[in-house]
C-alpha cells in the first residue's frame, strides 16, 4: 500500500489487489482513528476485484470518516469493480471520481 499525504488535509491510498486489500484497508482505518481530520482518497487502478471482506472494511473507513466530517472517495475502479458495488447497491452510499487527479486537483 502506499499512503500518500497529498495535502495536509487528503490521504492518497492506493491499494493493492486482493487478497492484500482486506489487510490495507484495515490499516488505513487504524490510521485514521488516530488522526481522524483529513479526507481519504482510494485508488483501486491496482486492484480488479474487492472481496466482502473488503467491502466491509471500506463501509467501516467510510463510517469512521464521515461520523469525524470528513469524506472517503474511491477512484481508478475497474469496470467490473465498479459492477459490485452497483449490484450491491452500495454506490448509493460511496463517493466515486473516475480517477485520483479529478480529486485531489479539488482537495
Amino acid at each position: 500500500m502506499v499512503v500518500d499525504n497529498f495535502s495536509r488535509r487528503t490521504v492518497l491510498v492506493d491499494l493493492p489487489p486482493e487478497p492484500e486489500m482486506c489487510d490495507e484497508l484495515e490499516t488505513v482505518s487504524e490510521a485514521m482513528s488516530a488522526v481522524g481530520d483529513c479526507d481519504v482518497v482510494v485508488d483501486f487502478s491496482n486492484a480488479d476485484i474487492v472481496t466482502a471482506s473488503s467491502l466491509s472494511k471500506l463501509l467501516k473507513l467510510r463510517r469512521l470518516l464521515v461520523d469525524s466530517g470528513r469524506r472517503l472517495v474511491l477512484c481508478g475502479l475497474a469496470v467490473n469493480t465498479r459492477g459490485v458495488f452497483t449490484k450491491t447497491a452500495l454506490d448509493r452510499v460511496f463517493e466515486f471520481a473516475a480517477d485520483k487527479n479529478v480529486v485531489l486537483t479539488s482537495a
